[in-house]
């Protein structure tokens, strides 16, 4: 298993410029990480290479610790985070998916909060607004709208985009796509440039799963290239429509050495991949 994470952290060394010519920056969900604190899930992503970070609200922030990573989060947790993310090398760039206020005062306040963190992309499932939009463009921290199986299809994302500014757009999730019997390339297509930040994953149909079990039994993470996603196929669109920002592996399930074992892999065929795209 060690071998696999120095493998993947050398490749990321070696093929990283690949990746910036494209205008793509690995990262990690850290509900991939759900069974450990976000400190402990700071260590993993650094043994993977990573750089960059997506929060999620609810997360025990450290070992021993009952605090929370969000926005209930004291001055003195925030601080201590942002000490380890430091100690650790990585940048936290991405919140959620978690609400955003609609109505001014509470708006900026959560917009002050995320500027202070170093925050770069909100990722949410509130319907924009032109309060949104305006506070969105003043602090520059983007708003990306998550999808679920059964929530924001691509052009319910384009009606709910079309009138605001570019930083208002699509967190494609397209393991979600997926599971709601989407193409993920048609969909990363028909979104377009509204695509401004990614949950990237890769699924295949679990054998063993009933018609009437839920999308998240039906269909299951898969190391990159090796599920029914098309991996290639869905960089290979990101680069064609132009795509610059965030792409997060996200793992919904799996124990920590199965995630130690089958991260890499991803990293690894993203590096490889994007090598090739970037020629």
């Amino acid at each position: 298993m060690a071998g696999c994470i120095v493998l993947a952290s050398s490749a990321f060394a070696g093929q990283e410029s690949a990746a910036e010519k494209l205008g793509w920056k690995l990262g990690v969900q850290a509900y991939t990480f759900k069974a450990i604190t976000f400190f402990e899930t700071l260590n993993k992503a650094h043994e993977l290479g990573l750089k960059y970070i997506e929060m999620y609200p609810g997360q025990k922030l450290k070992p021993g610790s009952e605090v929370k990573s969000g926005t209930s989060m004291s001055e003195a947790d925030v601080t201590e985070m942002q000490a380890r993310l430091k100690a650790t090398g990585i940048k936290l760039v991405s919140f959620g998916v978690a609400p955003i206020p609609t109505n001014e005062p509470a708006a900026r306040r959560h917009f002050e909060w995320s500027k202070k963190l170093g925050i770069e992309v909100l990722v949410t499932e509130t319907i924009p607004n032109e309060t949104l939009d305006k506070l969105s463009a003043e602090y520059g921290i983007k708003i990306a709208i998550h999808n679920h199986p059964k929530t924001w299809p691509p052009e319910q994302v384009l009606a709910a985009t079309k009138d605001f500014g570019p930083q208002i757009g699509s967190c494609a999730d397209v393991g979600h796509w997926k599971r709601a019997g989407l193409d993920p390339v048609a969909a990363l297509k028909q979104v377009g440039s509204r695509v401004i930040h990614a949950h990237f994953k890769d699924l295949a149909t679990n054998k063993n799963a009933k018609p009437a079990d839920d999308p998240y039994v039906r269909m299951q993470d898969f190391p990159w290239g090796t599920g029914e996603c098309d991996m290639p196929g869905m960089m290979a669109q990101l680069k064609r429509q132009g795509f610059k920002g965030y792409l997060m592996i996200e793992y919904e399930r799996g124990t920590l050495d199965e995630l130690m074992q089958n991260l890499p892999k991803c990293v690894q065929f993203f590096n490889q991949t994007a090598a090739e795209l970037a020629k």
